[in-house]
């Protein structure tokens, strides 16, 4: 089975998209087969790995309010073994369509069902709220990567997500986990990036990834390529380091069967 990992944090601008995007690469590159889920009305991480959105015939918002066949969502990339169900603009409207709807907070955990079996990893994108679909995605979720950017107010509003995840978990997900705190756009030229590290790993310690997301322009202007990093330069830092990543996810993984 598959595992399903949500990146979330309502706070905007903190990375999501970019590790998303750039992690999924990684580990496909690492011969894992991956699927991702845009679950941002914003369609940023579909974009990023070149759906132009305009010409999309099925994305998230159809698989939720028209019970569209998921399977029709499904887009490949040019990453062989990435995947993707695209985003649309209509999934903002989605929250008050779905107030009406059985079982609301599990319908992303239901069209997911039939695909754990097909990938090793899906990565929901979750938009910067915690509205009701981040709620779905975190119910659909085994676990969630919340990236933190390393600048002034980082760890703010980081409570309330833990409690939305501790709320879920105990009424919704049992099995959610966080699988790590991830700090991204990190300048170990500034002091501020360094006391934001110290102070995050003191407060989650074992829950902060040893591998940092460092500031990168290759990894900023990739997207507008619609190409995630490794494509865009695979040598830049910002490659490194989601390659990093991704191996550190991968031996979790394999230690945790263990």
């Amino acid at each position: 089975m598959g595992k399903i990992i949500a990146l979330a944090n309502q706070k905007g601008g903190v990375g999501k998209t970019t590790t998303t995007i750039n992690l999924a690469a990684s580990l496909a590159t690492l011969e894992k087969s991956v699927l991702v889920v845009d679950a941002d009305p914003q369609a940023n991480a579909s974009s990023g790995l070149g759906v132009d959105i305009r010409e999309i015939d099925c994305s998230l918002y159809e698989c939720i309010i028209n019970k569209a066949d998921v399977r029709e969502a499904i887009y490949t990339t040019d990453i062989e073994g990435l995947d993707i169900i695209p985003s649309h603009i209509d999934l903002v409207g989605a929250e008050i369509e779905m107030l009406n709807l059985d079982d609301r907070e599990r319908i992303i955990s239901r069209i997911l069902a039939p695909l754990q079996a097909e990938y090793d990893y899906i990565l929901l994108d979750c938009s910067p709220s915690l509205g009701l679909i981040t709620v779905n995605a975190l119910t659909a979720a085994d676990s969630v990567i919340i990236p933190v950017q390393c600048e002034y107010f980082a760890l703010e509003g980081i409570s309330k997500l833990l409690n939305t995840i501790k709320i879920i978990k105990s009424r919704l997900n049992p099995r959610l986990e966080i699988e790590g705190f991830l700090l991204t756009m990190y300048d170990s030229r500034l002091r501020l990036a360094n006391q934001i590290y110290d102070e995050v790993k003191r407060h989650f310690q074992e829950l902060v990834f040893k591998t940092v997301i460092q500031r990168n322009v290759k990894l900023s202007e990739a997207p507008s390529h619609g190409l995630p990093a490794i494509l865009y330069d695979a040598e830049s830092t910002g490659t490194k380091n989601h390659l990093a990543l991704a191996k550190e996810i991968i031996n979790k993984d394999i230690a945790g069967r263990k």
